[in-house]
């Protein structure tokens, strides 16, 4: 039987609002361990089980004002890996999801929107293989 690749393979990151951002993410660096960046988040470095490639996900906090998570009212954001992000918009869209116009690129890699039923923004990110964040740390 031949299984249909999935479109996802894992989780970019976790993303929510916070009163306080640096101090939040403090907390988190002094009481669990989190290796605080500079940026105001932390990286998690992991490998993909199906090919071995080392990758990460990000946990950070915004400002409670963000508007970044724009449509949706909801106080965090999901982001999830794909492989081939024009082909995974592309389907959604066939499939009558709510496929935002909204497009970015980066040198972390490309970033499509989409929301969930219940209004969750979904961001879907196609990570740059050469990005150094990607790559399993020394």
């Amino acid at each position: 039987m031949n299984t249909p690749k999935p479109r996802v393979h894992g989780i970019g990151g976790i993303f929510f609002k916070a009163r306080d951002p640096a101090a939040l993410m403090a907390w988190y660096r002094d009481r669990l361990g989190l290796d605080a960046q500079d940026w105001g988040g932390a990286l998690f470095h992991w490998r993909r089980f199906e090919t071995g490639e080392a990758a990460c996900s990000v946990f950070a906090p915004f400002k409670e004002s963000t508007e970044y998570f724009a449509p949706s009212d909801k106080p965090f954001m999901l982001n999830l890996r794909v492989d081939d992000l024009d082909a995974v918009l592309t389907a959604l869209r066939a499939e009558g999801c709510q496929v935002l116009d909204r497009r970015e690129d980066s040198e972390q890699g490309r970033f499509g929107y989409v929301l969930d039923p219940e209004g969750t923004l979904i961001e879907l990110w196609q990570p740059n293989p050469d990005d150094p964040s990607q790559q399993a740390p020394a």
